[in-house]
């Protein structure tokens, strides 16, 4: 896979220590090794688990988030959601995360996770909370919202 088609894809169950430890899977490290360096910026997601970007990949987020109105309120509440909760981490030599107590916490993650890829990062999820997430049932798949998403991209 060449260094611009490297992204995060798939899901894959996995365990969190009782230090926060999780270790990443090869695929995402190889795209971090492929695109990036070993640093990551962990962060709260609206959904109830959290959002793993590269670096770089989070500025440019921070870049969007810095060219909403400060003057709104709700916006306000969207930075600080964001931006007060964002943690910097580096894998270890174990290929190996911490994930801050504080985020563990939010996210509701004890032992068993799902890692799951979306594209520029990666989200990490209780697992019985993924499967309700992602158990799209014939009403959403039918659902006018989701094909106007989708029929822009050709799915």
């Amino acid at each position: 896979m060449s260094k611009e088609e490297a992204a995060f894809r798939g899901e894959y169950y996995q365990s969190i220590d009782p230090k926060g430890r999780i270790i990443l899977p090869a695929k995402f490290r190889d795209v971090l090794s492929q695109r990036y360096d070993q640093n990551l910026i962990i962060t709260k997601h609206l959904d109830k688990c959290l959002m793993a970007f590269p670096v770089a990949e989070w500025i440019v987020k921070e870049n969007e988030l810095k060219k909403l109105p400060t003057g709104r309120r709700d916006v306000r509440m969207l930075k600080r959601f964001y931006m007060a909760s964002a943690s910097e981490c580096t894998l270890d030599r174990q290929s190996r995360i911490v994930i801050p107590p504080s985020l563990k916490q939010f996210a509701g993650l004890e032992k068993n996770i799902v890692i799951a890829g979306a594209i520029d990062h990666f989200e990490i999820w209780e697992r019985e909370l993924f499967c309700e997430f992602t158990g799209l049932d014939e009403s959403i798949q039918d659902s006018e919202e989701m094909q106007a998403i989708l029929n822009p991209l050709n799915f």
